[in-house]
């Protein structure tokens, strides 16, 4: 794939993890993973797969012995044992269950446990990211640089979209908190949060799908700040003094990131 592809496998790869990370919780709350998008993320997962009897197994070494294993479920359980053993602990018959070794085997299983829930998915994000070729060349980014000019000029919103989160994500830009957000603009930036709950949100990128338009602000806006909004808007409308607008803010943007790694 080409680095351009390689990064947005990234993006869809994080995406799905934190979605579903804030699907995650304690027993007691009731919450469950969406299996939909838990299915979306396995797509990118190298492990083998296998079904044995009512479980879904993913294994890092498809062999006869011990290797880690990943069962597919609400507590995303890995684990370093076998498959038999899994199996005989995650789904016993009931000829198995009369064993009192099993029963001990059954009902306690730290000594196989590597990790659960977030840490599990942490796991898998890394083990799907790190199979991504993500070095570039200047050359790449004059190509994400050069589609995000066209699209611009040539009126395509998601070309200018998609271009605009791949810088972010080059930039570490993340998409707006909910107390910035403006429907039908696509809003990047540093986020913080400071003691009190004050959150800020700034340097930032603007594209605005109503008026196509694009800027940049270099300043931080404070969610203690009452006219945050008013003060994007106008900065999306060309109303407020912007460091940047149009093509010039992918220009700008291109020159942060070679600036950050020129190699």
């Amino acid at each position: 794939m080409s680095y351009k592809e390689n990064l947005l496998t990234k993006i869809a790869i994080d995406r799905l993890v934190k979605s579903i990370a804030n699907a995650i919780g304690p027993v007691e709350s009731g919450k469950r993973i969406d299996k939909t998008q838990l299915k979306q993320l396995m797509t990118y997962f190298p492990w083998s797969h296998r079904q044995e009897r009512d479980l879904e197994l993913y294994l890092e070494n498809d062999g006869t012995g011990t290797t880690r294993i990943l069962v597919l479920d609400n507590d995303l359980t890995i684990y370093r044992t076998t498959v038999d053993d899994v199996v005989l602990r995650k789904s016993p018959t009931v000829k198995e269950m009369v064993s009192i070794r099993n029963a001990i085997k059954i009902l306690n299983d730290k000594d196989v446990v590597v990790s659960k829930k977030e840490t599990s998915l942490r796991t898998i994000q890394s083990i799907c990211i790190d199979r991504l070729d993500l070095s570039y060349t200047v050359a790449d980014i004059e190509d994400i640089f050069r589609q995000g000019v066209a699209s611009l000029e040539n009126g395509y919103a998601e070309g200018v979209a998609e271009s605009l989160m791949l810088f972010a994500e080059l930039l570490g830009l993340e998409p707006a908190p909910r107390r910035f957000s403006l429907r039908h603009h696509d809003l990047y930036g540093k986020v913080a949060e400071k003691p009190g709950g004050e959150v800020t949100f700034g340097p930032l990128v603007i594209f605005s799908r109503v008026n196509h338009t694009l800027a940049c602000l270099e300043t931080a806006l404070s969610s203690r700040d009452k006219g945050r909004l008013d003060v994007l808007k106008a900065v999306a409308e060309g109303e407020a003094g912007a460091a940047a607008t149009g093509p010039a803010v992918f220009d700008l943007m291109k020159a942060k990131v070679l600036a950050a790694d020129p190699q």
